[in-house]
């Protein structure tokens, strides 16, 4: 799985939860609108992926739920503005 599909994953499981993604939406910034037009943009892609690294509870549940490492998500994050 490419590191921007994996982030698109982890945005799906980030949003998925009202709580949470008001969180997310509140710290980055974004509104929904934002976020919609962003999904090809590596910097809303990595967005996500920092808001997980942040939070480590959210990191190991997002990691569970996707099925991968923790350090996956990580370095999806650091592959994404190569």
């Amino acid at each position: 799985m490419s590191s921007e599909t994996l982030a698109l994953a982890a945005l799906s499981w980030v949003m998925s939860e009202d709580d949470r993604a008001e969180r997310y939406l509140s710290l980055t910034g974004l509104d929904a609108d934002t976020l919609r037009q962003g999904l090809d943009d590596p910097a809303m892609l990595a967005s996500v992926l920092d808001f997980l690294a942040n939070h480590e509870p959210d990191l190991l549940r997002a990691a569970e739920a996707l099925a991968i490492t923790p350090e996956e998500l990580i370095f999806a994050r650091k592959d994404i503005n190569r």
